[in-house]
């Protein structure tokens, strides 16, 4: 059963931990995200469409700006595939994905088996961030 409350509560406690204010939007957009306590992958697109689904009154660019600032928050992890698309995650652990090449969905894929074994030497001056394993599916 749907709890409004702990769904609401989950959001401010999660805006909280990134030392975000909770606006209106920003309360509504992160109810959406981990309200019900799940881990999801959402574009700027389909969380526009949801919080449209929820009677939210919110424009497309408000929410690109709101993931943006959830992730320069540490509260996302951004996933960029195909050079332009971007996801993100609420699973913040260092942690692999399947791509459906056919529908474009973004799942979590077991790290067990996983090695990187080695990784190049990041060029003069820089330093390796993170390293994103994305593991393209087609269907049989």
């Amino acid at each position: 059963m749907y709890d409004c409350d702990t769904h609401t509560m989950r959001g401010t406690n999660w805006l909280a931990g990134g030392g975000l204010r909770p606006t209106r939007q920003r309360l509504a957009l992160a109810t959406l995200l981990v309200g019900d306590g799940e881990d999801r992958h959402v574009t700027a697109e389909s969380l526009f469409e949801a919080a449209s689904s929820a009677g939210e009154t919110v424009s497309l660019a408000t929410v690109y700006n709101t993931l943006r600032a959830f992730s320069d928050a540490g509260l996302l992890r951004e996933i960029t595939v195909n050079g332009s698309k971007c996801y993100f995650d609420t699973r913040l652990d260092d942690h692999p994905h399947f791509l459906w090449e056919d529908t474009a969905e973004l799942m979590d894929a077991p790290a067990k088996g996983l090695k990187i074994a080695m990784l190049p030497d990041a060029p003069e001056g820089g330093e390796v961030s993170k390293v994103d394993v994305v593991i393209r599916l087609r269907r049989k």
